[in-house]
């Protein structure tokens, strides 16, 4: 019931998402998003720096999102969506947050269907 309400909550503010800064490593080594949310890659995305990953799928992981000022830096790169917005890639792998998650540090969507995962 709990992660029914968080995706009913993440489809209304679908298209409303604030972008974040560039990805950082955690206290726990892991890539956090701005507000300390750990950041996931989808194995079905490869390293073609472009998401595979929308509709519904993006409603329970959403991607983690890059603003009109955003450049890459390092292993990070920005690619632009099918929807036209921007999104954060790691060795372009496109970078996700997982709806999952209650708080900051949580890694819930670790290993999800086996294709999503933490970025060490």
């Amino acid at each position: 019931m709990k992660m029914f309400r968080r995706v009913a909550m993440l489809l209304m503010l679908s298209g409303t998402a604030a972008a974040g800064a560039v990805p950082q490593r955690g206290a726990q080594g892991v890539l956090v998003g701005s507000g300390g949310q750990t950041l996931y890659t989808y194995d079905l995305d490869g390293s073609s720096g472009h998401s595979r990953c929308d509709g519904s799928c993006a409603v329970v992981w959403p991607p983690y999102l890059a603003d009109s000022q955003a450049r890459p830096i390092g292993d990070y790169s920005v690619t632009t969506r099918t929807d036209g917005s921007r999104q954060w890639a790691y060795r372009k792998h496109p970078l996700y947050l997982f709806a999952g998650d209650d708080k900051p540090g949580d890694r819930d969507g670790d290993g999800v269907n086996g294709s999503w995962h933490v970025v060490p």
